[in-house]
């Protein structure tokens, strides 16, 4: 009685994962200590794809742990590396496990760049070789039955799992054996197994017949639902998988309701109603009686139930004499559920170890990026802010010509002040090192923008290829329009052009400003002398030296000098400052399963550069009280100072040098700056170029496979469109035609005679069967009257029998051998309901006539069109035309 269902593996293409996967990591984790260790990492899980899906799996639990493995991998590496169609694209090709193909093409497959589609299949695979090695247990013991109903409860919670995630796992229709349906009834049908592995068990362990009953009861209705799910489901049918479980679920559900009456009737012999046992028993005896008994050995069974049938009744027809209730009137036998689908969860596997434990997952990378940014942006703003203040009160004091004012009180020699700033520059490279950088500029923009050009131009190449496929192939071309696969590409694109663009027009502002300020910058490289002798000469009164309103002056600016050496300070310090981020994010993620990474970073920024914020804040407001100081006591300063053309010529040369310092050091920063945007643009720029190139690379690769299986989807389509067939031949009960019985004559064109109707058959010859089928060939037929004359000579043209002999014409039958050209002498009665004869008025009984064919005759030529005579008959004028049979 126990056949078991089990359910076939699913086979996959090879996919190389070393390639795409050393990659990601090469680029992501370039410089980390854990790269070499991920690439090790890459080999391992490439080997355990090999191993669970490259071979043909044994059916014992040590094939099912590499299974197990590989899918609480796939789970694991899931969060850690951005598979997707636009990412890291990766196409997994699985075949149907259920269907076998045709012998015009293979299988049908379905091909994806999609994790989920992956796990999906290798949970199938868990499943089918989950029940395969549960029906493969021995029953007889119970280690063997135990280990099954693991398997079956295993199988049935995989079949389950896929069914509620196969459709938000592909995001497409997924191929049969893996639809919703079909694995929801899988599920059942392992459940309905296992249920019945519990019963087998009870009843060896002689559990309470009750229980058993029970039991049985519950194991016959999960294989009646599983019945009813595969009859009322229209694909399921069409697999031949299906056509072969549905008469086996039939017989077990039959099977398992009889065990079922069986076991309650031996609790009813307990209680002494031995009607009711008897009726229970005929009931058990009817249900083993299943039309689909051929399928499952029932014979035990029948056995087992007509003795105690036929013990039952003898013992109530000689002693109880108790009445035997209906079928109907009997109580209900109760259920008892044992089994369960076992929960998917990670790890599914004891001997699972996470190969990229250390790697981080993607979500929590993504939030890092966008904390790194967010971080960036606050240390910009404070640097930005305090460097901007600096820019102001340098440009207040030049605007003053301090401090070279107070140091010019001789007139004739060149401020300190407006003297270090020329060694400055001259110490930073004078000119020659600003138009180096302003040369290189353009060189690293060209570079940046071809190969931006070039990441997308392989986009669009790609594009317009599956553009042209997909007009060319319509509706068969079902896979993802590479425009709407190409959107965040392209927009990540449009981002690193407007960066160009606006980098483009920062480089303009910036040599607008080094034009503005080159001949004050040219004659600070100059030098002592030189720059002396172009500064105009001044006498101003030597009285302000030593005076209150110098002093006050001089204070001020001293301490402005310390407020800047703070910021820098200041400056090193916020962006000194380090915090690993990734652990918040982490434990954020283990508590809730998500994250919110705003409020996260937001908060943890406020801790970080609030103070330092703060010391910002307070370093602008003591600039802005110093240089309110500055400017007042200037003006009393200015009103001391006797005023000449020569002073003023000379305070207006110092001003100027004073601010092409200023904008020197600005410059040469701007175009540092600018240097190394474009230098760390360009390994963005490749970053991208290679995202771009490994799409298209997979998109190419699936173009390819979805091409060869277009190929053979219409090799198997018929090469001609349906044509109208003969009416002779779409009446299959009307015979074979017969062969016409005179020779056509030609007719006039404009009045095409009907077609002749055969001759009245000659009398049935004299002779008995043996004789007529040992007469020879040449020997005329006995019978035949003498005086009738010789049928005609056959023509040029060979013809066949009166009788055509096409093979495969409706309702012919071959004629046996011995027979060469002639029917045997049949009795026929009339005939009028015959279905492979034509209609013919009704006739005595009476045999055919044995046909003696020439010698070296040929096949009969086929029917000519309507109206047409056939060719190679003679043609003689309707006076001499002769019968092609010998007339009485």
């Amino acid at each position: 009685m126990a056949t078991f269902i089990s359910v076939p593996l699913k086979k996959s293409s090879e996919v190389d994962l070393v390639k795409p996967l050393s990659k990601f990591v090469t680029a992501t984790y370039a410089g980390s200590e854990d790269q070499a260790e991920y690439l090790r990492s890459v080999d391992e899980l490439n080997k355990l794809r090999k191993n669970a899906l490259g071979r043909p799996l044994d059916k014992h639990e040590s094939s099912l742990e590499v299974l197990l493995r590989y899918y609480d991998q796939l789970c694991a590496v899931e969060p850690k590396f951005p598979f997707s169609e636009n990412q890291l694209c990766l196409t997994f090709t699985w075949k149907d496990a259920f269907d076998k193909g045709s012998l015009f093409g293979g299988s049908v497959k379905l091909a994806l760049a999609s994790l989920g589609y992956e796990k999906t299949c290798v949970l199938f695979n868990t499943a089918a070789l989950a029940s395969q090695i549960a029906s493969e247990q021995n029953l007889d013991n119970d280690e063997g039955l135990k280990a099954s109903a693991k398997f079956y409860q295993l199988a049935s919670g995989a079949f389950g799992h896929i069914k509620d995630t196969v459709l938000s796992a592909l995001n497409r229709e997924p191929t049969m054996d893996i639809s919703p349906e079909t694995v929801g009834t899988l599920s059942l049908i392992m459940l309905a197994q296992a249920q019945e592995v519990f019963f087998l068990k009870a009843a060896s362990d002689r559990m309470k017949d009750a229980l058993v009953a029970k039991l049985a009861n519950q194991a016959a209705d999960y294989y009646g639902d599983a019945f009813k799910q595969c009859q009322y489901k229209d694909n399921l049918p069409k697999y031949f998988y299906f056509q072969e479980v549905i008469p086996v679920l039939g017989a077990k559900h039959c099977i398992m309701q009889a065990n079922a009456e069986l076991y309650q009737s031996l609790v009813a012999k307990q209680k002494k109603h031995f009607g009711e046992e008897i009726a229970r028993l005929q009931h058990a005896k009817d249900l083993v009686k299943t039309p689909y008994d051929e399928y499952v050995s029932v014979k035990d069974l029948t056995d087992k139930i007509n003795r105690a049938l036929t013990a039952a009744k003898k013992d109530n027809d000689f002693i109880y004499h108790d009445r035997i209730p209906d079928v109907k009137d009997l109580e209900h036998i109760g259920k008892a559920t044992l089994v369960k689908p076992t929960a998917i969860t990670m790890p599914l596997s004891q001997k699972f170890t996470d190969l990229f434990e250390k790697m981080v997952p993607m979500a929590v990378q993504c939030s890092m990026n966008i904390y790194n940014q967010r971080k960036a942006e606050t240390v910009n703003r404070l640097v930005g802010t305090m460097r901007e203040s600096t820019n102001l009160c340098n440009g207040v004091l030049a605007s003053l010509n301090l401090p070279a004012a107070l140091e010019d009180l001789s007139g004739d020699s060149i401020p300190q002040s407006i003297a270090e700033k020329a060694r400055s520059i001259v110490q930073q490279g004078g000119l020659q090192s600003i138009e180096q950088l302003i040369k290189d500029l353009p060189e690293l923009l060209t570079r940046n923008r071809e190969i931006l050009d070039e990441s997308l131009k392989m986009l669009d190449d790609e594009e317009t290829t599956d553009n042209e496929l997909r007009t060319k192939f319509n509706q068969r071309w079902n896979r993802t329009p590479s425009g709407d696969l190409y959107k965040p590409l392209r927009a990540e694109g449009g981002n690193f052009r407007n960066l160009l663009d606006k980098a483009v027009q920062a480089d303009q502002v910036v040599k607008d400003r080094y034009s503005v300020h080159c001949d004050m910058i040219t004659l600070l490289c100059k030098p002592v002398d030189e720059l002396n002798a172009a500064i105009p000469s001044a006498n101003p009164t030597k009285t302000l030296q030593g005076s209150e309103v110098v002093n006050v002056l001089r204070s001020l600016l001293t301490q402005l000098d310390n407020m800047k050496m703070e910021r820098e300070t200041l400056e090193g310090e916020v962006k000194a400052v380090t915090f690993d981020m990734s652990a918040t994010f982490l434990m954020a993620l283990a508590q809730d399963g998500a994250f919110n990474e705003e409020q996260l970073s937001l908060s943890q920024l406020d801790q970080l550069y609030g103070t330092y914020n703060q010391r910002v804040q307070a370093t602008l407001r003591t600039q802005e009280e110093l240089l309110g100081q500055v400017q007042t006591s200037h003006q009393e300063f200015s009103s001391l100072k006797q005023s000449n053309s020569e002073a003023n010529q000379r305070e207006e040369v110092l001003k100027k040098l004073a601010s092409a310092h200023d904008s020197y050091v600005e410059i040469s920063s701007n175009l540092r700056e600018g240097t190394k945007f474009y230098n760390d643009l360009t390994e963005i720029l490749l970053k991208f170029q290679n995202k771009c190139s490994d799409i298209v690379f997979a998109r190419k690769t699936e173009r390819e496979e979805l091409l060869k299986d277009l190929q053979v989807s219409i090799a198997r389509e018929p090469s001609a469109p349906s044509f109208n067939v003969p009416a002779y031949q779409s009446n299959p009960a009307a015979g074979p035609t017969p062969a016409p019985r005179t020779v056509f004559q030609p007719q006039p064109a404009q009045q095409p005679p009907a077609k002749p109707l055969p001759p009245a058959r000659p009398p049935p010859p004299s002779v008995t069967p043996q004789a007529a089928s040992a007469a020879p060939a040449n020997t005329p037929a006995a019978g035949l009257p003498s005086n009738n004359p010789p049928p005609l000579a056959p023509s040029s043209t060979a013809q066949g029998p009166p009788y055509p002999t096409y093979q495969g014409y409706p309702g012919y039958f071959q004629v046996p051998v011995g027979y060469p050209y002639g029917y045997g002498q049949y009795n026929m009665p009339n005939m009028p309901n015959m279905p492979n004869m034509p209609n013919m008025p009704n006739m005595p009984n009476m045999p055919y006539m044995q046909y003696q064919a020439p010698q070296g005759q040929g096949g009969y030529p086929g029917a000519p069109p309507a109206g047409q005579p056939y060719p190679g008959y003679p043609q003689q004028p309707p006076q001499q035309q002769q019968p092609y049979y010998p007339q009485q």
